[in-house]
């Protein structure tokens, strides 16, 4: 009896239906929050980006520190009152002297110093392997403020230097490069200093060709000029195209029935051009001219 009660009780419980749990999510988001950080963003929009504030004004801040990691970033030695006064600006040592009454020295004489190094190193490099006119190309490539001011901002010294104003200018920048140059070779001798500006600076020329750096507008004229006891004589080679926009002219240029060099261009000046530049490549680089 117990068990024929037992079993229709759970038949009856099993025809119960049971509902289907539903979950729902929920963000739990105020409606107030997207209007006010709309309203915060319309606000800084408003005022503008905030002013750059030099790396010295963090409270974790620690200039000893970070002249200390700057020398060993660069692998170098240098003697600590020569890499301050390297780093201390003109503007600088007159404003702690109007404010404080404290003299300072300033890098205005390791500036001049360091620019000669830079210079006299250069040439002296430049001249093994190419003649004047492209030693002068690539010394004018490097040492101009932006490609200093460049090579300055990469290796740290941006936020080390000590000037009156910020952010700090590109000459401010390039000159501090060529002090650093200078204490350098103060601290640790011309050797140093020489390899120093060849790993940091001479390597800017890397993937770069020397011709393209040379920004020769007449190369046929030079070309003349280069060579005033032999007749120069241009001929056009091939061309294609001639009537389409895909022109394309091959332009040689002989000398005594000698090739002097040879030049692709879209018009027959453009390939004459062109030509001229390799006949210049080939006759500084001393190959033969049938090579």
């Amino acid at each position: 009896m117990y068990r024929q009660g037992f079993s229709t009780l759970i038949t009856q419980c099993l025809k119960i239906s049971i509902p289907a749990i539903q979950q729902t999510e929920r963000r739990y988001i105020k409606r107030w929050v997207a209007p006010t950080l709309r309203e915060l963003q319309r606000r800084r929009d408003k005022i503008g980006p905030p002013k750059p504030e030099p790396r010295s004004s963090y409270l974790e801040w620690n200039y000893d520190a970070e002249i200390f990691a700057f020398s060993k970033r660069l692998g170098e030695v240098f003697k600590e009152d020569v890499l301050r006064q390297a780093l201390t600006h003109r503007s600088y040592s007159l404003k702690q002297e109007e404010q404080d009454g404290i003299q300072t020295d300033d890098n205005s004489a390791l500036i001049e110093k360091g620019y000669n190094l830079i210079t006299s190193y250069l040439k002296e490099e430049f001249a093994k392997k190419y003649p004047d006119v492209l030693v002068g190309v690539l010394y004018d490539h490097l040492i101009t403020t932006e490609m200093l001011a460049h090579v300055a901002t990469h290796i740290g010294l941006k936020d080390i230097i000590l000037c009156a104003d910020f952010p700090v200018e590109a000459t401010t920048l390039a000159n501090t490069f060529a002090s650093i140059v200078a204490a350098l070779e103060i601290s640790s001798g011309k050797e140093r200093a020489e390899k120093f500006i060849n790993d940091i600076l001479v390597v800017q020329l890397n993937g770069k060709d020397v011709y393209d750096l040379w920004k020769l507008n007449d190369a046929f004229g030079y070309l003349k000029t280069m060579l005033k006891d032999k007749d120069i004589e241009p001929r056009l080679c091939n061309q294609s195209g001639a009537s389409t926009i895909l022109a394309n002219y091959q332009v040689g240029l002989y000398s005594n029935k000698q090739l002097l060099g040879i030049g692709f261009g879209e018009t027959i000046n453009i390939a004459k051009h062109t030509a001229a530049l390799d006949a210049i490549q080939r006759i500084y680089n001393k190959r033969s001219p049938l090579s």
